[in-house]
């Protein structure tokens, strides 16, 4: 049982127990965090939450056997808006948040207070196949924000809507961003879904509350303080632990100038030539990774003058920041 970090790279480490009903991953996200944190300016408990989504949506899409991406969402009705996280099956990720225009936000406020004040908070995960079937829609599993934190939040979620028993440890600050998952197999007439060995129903949730046992004495300081291999030597070493290949997760954003051009096109005609009358230009700024998009009357007469790709009608060297 060992990891190898590569120094300034993220990692996510997926392990098995041997002969037994537990999978786990560990995540050092920090890099990809941090990343995330150079293009906008939050409170540190929004810091906090942001960060701990951004492991927890690593962590679960490693799990996921599906080419797409998964968007993890807190919709809430206190000072926070919006906290959103999006990652592919290529581990890219990129993350932002929305507070209300009038935000006031305590340095100890807490997820219900930011995200759950009068209790109509939701939490959604949507599952955006990469290439979708004719009229094949994404997936999308919404429940009441159940939990004090994100990682009660996820687990609740999972539990209820997946049937998958699974506990997370999430930790994030200004420059961290780490977590554990560990999920129970399922249980099939004696053995587990990884192994042949006959294992007794007993003996198998005996391995799984073990496990959680031990997960559940990680502390957020250790876990903040402390590279994801030493975690995985302190909790798991009495354990035989089976480790595969190291993932690595980076921050990636999607938005372009066609995508923005095609929302444009979507807003319709009448609404982009209020804002050129009233501005001059309409200008685009992506939430997530904040590049900005600039159309004059030429660029938004082009937009509504063909059906072509927007990209076939502006070339890249005339993007305009």
């Amino acid at each position: 049982m060992s990891i190898t970090p590569i120094i300034g790279q993220d990692t996510l480490q997926k392990f098995i127990f041997d002969n037994a009903s537990v999978r786990g991953e560990f995540i050092d996200i920090s890099a990809t965090w941090r990343e995330v944190l150079s293009r906008h300016v939050y409170p540190a408990p929004v810091k906090k939450l942001l960060g701990e989504m951004v492991a927890a949506a690593a962590l679960l899409s490693a799990n996921l056997k599906f080419n797409g991406t998964i968007i993890m969402q807190i919709h809430g009705d206190g000072p926070v808006n919006l906290l959103v996280v999006e990652c592919d099956a290529e581990l890219h990720l990129r993350a932002t948040a929305k507070l209300a225009s009038d935000a006031v936000i305590a340095d100890d406020a807490t997820l219900p207070s930011l995200l759950n004040a009068s209790g109509k908070g939701r939490f959604v995960i949507t599952l955006d196949p990469a290439d979708k079937m004719p009229g094949q829609q994404p997936y999308q599993g919404i429940v009441p924000l159940d939990g004090d934190d994100v990682s009660t939040v996820i687990e609740n979620y999972m539990l209820r809507s997946e049937q998958l028993d699974t506990k997370l440890w999430l930790a994030a600050d200004d420059n961290v961003s780490r977590g554990l998952l560990l999920q129970k197999l399922p249980y099939h007439g004696g053995t587990t879904a990884v192994e042949t060995t006959p294992l007794t129903e007993d003996e198998a949730l005996e391995t799984w509350n073990r496990a959680v046992i031990l997960g559940s004495t990680l502390k957020q300081e250790e876990m903040l303080s402390t590279t994801i291999d030493v975690l995985m030597e302190r909790l798991f070493w009495e354990e035989t632990i089976r480790v595969f290949d190291p993932l690595h997760p980076s921050f990636h954003c999607t938005c372009t100038r066609e995508k923005v051009g095609n929302m444009l096109k979507m807003l319709g005609r009448p609404e982009v030539d209020s804002v050129l009358e009233e501005l001059g230009h309409v200008g685009v700024n992506c939430d997530f990774c904040g590049q900005r998009y600039d159309y004059d009357k030429v660029d938004c007469a082009q937009l509504f003058a063909t059906d072509a790709p927007v990209e076939a009608l502006i070339p890249a060297g005339e993007v305009k920041h």
